[in-house]
Order: C-alpha cells, then structure tokens, then sequence
C-alpha cells in the first residue's frame, strides 16, 4: 500500500523558499504509475492543483505559480520535493502531496483517480 508522508518547515519568511518533501512507502516513484502531484488548500480557494512531477521524471507547474515552482525528485530516497520561491503571505496555505493515476508520462493528462494522499501540511508565510 502506497503511503505519502510530508516533511519540511512549518513557518517561512516572506520573500524566501518554502520546501516540502514527500516521502513515498510502500511503492516507487519510477515504477508506480503516478503524477506525483502537490496541491494546497485556503479556505477562500478551495484546493488549487499546483503541479506534479511522472513516474518518468517529466514535470508539469500550474500557470497560477507564475514560474515560481519547481518539482523534483530523488529516486534513491524516492522521494519528491516542491520548492516555492519568492513566496508571500497568499502562499499560506495546507500542503499535500498524492498521486494521480496515469498511463503515460509525456504531456498532461487527466489523472484517472487520486488515490493516495499525505496528512496535509499547514505553511504559514509571516515575518
């Protein structure tokens, strides 16, 4: 069974970087067929879709981050990472990682379901 656990700090300055990391159990990164996906959630937004990074390693950012994003991975720890730059109070918000369902890497497609999720993450940016 896969389970997705996040790490990283739980308060950031506005103007720097905010890192999370998904550790993935119970499955791979490479050979599970997933978008390995981060979203957060505002009470005013609902749940905004931020990005993912494939089973292949290919990467995909939402418009709405304004190239502020970068997803990796480190497949010896298989784990994913989403760093956040320049980020100010509007980037608080709950963090998750999951994984969505696919049969391809190359291009954007709609995951079939999102089966697997983290606890959630609460960011907050303040000075």
């Amino acid at each position: 069974q896969v389970q997705l656990r996040e790490s990283g700090p739980g308060l950031v300055k506005p103007s720097q970087t905010l890192s999370l990391t998904c550790t993935v159990s119970g499955g791979s990164i490479i050979t599970n067929y997933y978008y390995w996906t981060w979203f957060r959630q505002t009470p005013g937004k609902g749940l905004e879709w931020l990005g993912y990074i494939s089973y292949c390693g290919s990467t995909y950012y939402s418009p709405s981050l304004k190239g502020r994003s970068d997803i990796s991975r480190d497949t010896s720890k298989n784990q994913f990472t989403l760093q956040l730059y320049s980020v100010t109070p509007e980037d608080t918000a709950v963090y998750y990682c999951a994984s969505g369902d696919v049969e391809r890497c190359s291009g954007y497609v709609s995951p079939l379901e999102y089966a697997f999720w983290s606890q959630g993450a609460q960011v907050t940016v303040s000075s």
